[in-house]
């Protein structure tokens, strides 16, 4: 049975595309406008809000919390004061990746975590026997509202001012329509932004008071369209395309470690890591030995060979198309297939086409030249590109 989120009676009013998808067994709304490009522009010129209530959230607490959840997530949640958030990801014993989500450790021995697919009977049997930690699901107990963009931080300090201190990834208390709600400087667009955690059915009220906060200054609601579109830029990975649940990928091509997916910023200093977390002794045999097989980085089309290619088959190059989340293979100069995008888009704000791509580690520097095959007239056609390094968009205002 599809279920609906506690904001839906909003956001369905809201949806005039009346196009919605499945996330997580909820109705999520790939757009409401005719052009998720509206939307998108909303995001990185004013702000967007954006239902992200469908997600798992486990509440880790006991004293022994912390201890089970560094034995667990691969970054280290010790390093983690209370009132502060972190992305983080946990991993299987061969060092491949099983899912990604956003820990917030709400005090000494309280934490939550989400997760975008179904983890709780993972975590559980971790948990055992043990009487010093506890796990709840608490999905449903929480509807969340993310407000993105640029004018987000001053939108909402207006409802409360402790929402003004905030830096990034910190939370804190705070109360909208008289309702206690959380709040986080977190969010998957790559740009300043923020999601209110409120109680069920305190969601409606929290919800017009921030669609109230937000009038006349060019905010809109925002569906899946334009979040992909705005990840991307941002380089934020989505599961099941860009990385795959090692646990239920059918082979090592459609797993990941950490340092593959260019997520090895987590793990500096894993030499001297004491942590006996899972998957920490193949993490520091790949680092040792060298043996990651490819990294995943940024591309950049060149716009004047993406030009000259449609310009021969006689089409205007086109501009203008939601995101392609699924393989366009990349080669080298010789034509040889050295890798794969798994995300392709066409960035309004770069006005360039750019891609998420997996590619040999010696090919991944920023500036590499490489080529990516689209289909022209019904013909497959090579254009030239190169790496970068991600983010692509990285606006200054997202960690001011």
């Amino acid at each position: 049975m599809i279920r609906t989120t506690p904001f839906h009676e909003r956001t369905g009013a809201l949806n005039e595309s009346g196009l919605w998808s499945h996330w997580s067994g909820y109705l999520a709304a790939e757009k409401y406008s005719l052009s998720e490009k509206f939307e998108y522009f909303a995001v990185r010129n004013a702000a967007g809000l954006f239902d992200t209530s469908p997600l798992f959230k486990y509440r880790f607490t006991g004293h022994g919390a912390e201890a089970f959840l560094a034995g667990v997530l691969a970054r280290d949640p010790r390093t983690l004061e209370p009132g502060r958030a972190q992305y983080t990801l946990w991993c299987d014993d061969r060092g491949f990746i099983v899912e990604d989500g956003v820990l917030l450790r709400h005090g000494k021995d309280e934490f939550v975590l989400t997760a975008a697919e179904p983890n709780f009977a993972y975590f559980a049997d971790l948990v055992g026997r043990r009487d010093d930690v506890r796990i709840e699901d608490v999905s449903e107990q929480w509807a969340v509202l993310s407000l993105q963009g640029p004018r987000s931080r001053r939108l909402l300090a207006s409802l409360d001012g402790a929402i003004d201190r905030l830096d990034y990834f910190e939370l804190t208390k705070a109360r909208i329509a008289g309702r206690k709600v959380t709040v986080s400087r977190t969010g998957f667009t790559g740009d300043l932004g923020y999601e209110v955690w409120a109680k069920a059915d305190d969601a409606l009220a929290v919800w017009d008071a921030v669609w109230e906060a937000c009038r006349g200054y060019g905010v809109l609601p925002f569906g899946l369209q334009a979040l992909y579109m705005t990840r991307i830029e941002a380089g934020l990975l989505l599961l099941d395309v860009d990385f795959h649940n090692s646990r239920f990928a059918w082979t090592d091509a459609d797993r990941a470690t950490p340092h593959e997916m260019g997520l090895g910023w987590m793990l500096r200093g894993i030499a001297e890591d004491d942590r006996r977390f899972i998957g920490r002794d193949a993490i520091r045999r790949e680092v040792a030995d060298g043996t990651s097989r490819f990294r995943t980085t940024g591309l950049v089309v060149d716009w004047r060979d993406w030009d000259r290619v449609h310009d021969e088959a006689g089409l205007i190059p086109p501009k203008d198309h939601t995101p392609v989340q699924e393989e366009m293979y990349v080669y080298d100069d010789d034509g040889a297939q050295v890798g794969y995008a798994s995300s392709f888009m066409y960035s309004p704000v770069l006005q360039r086409h750019i891609a998420i791509v997996r590619v040999p580690v010696a090919s991944a520097a920023p500036g590499t030249r490489v080529n990516i095959e689209i289909p022209v007239s019904h013909h497959y056609v090579h254009v030239a590109a190169q790496t970068a390094r991600m983010p692509l968009y990285n606006p200054a205002r997202k960690t001011a």
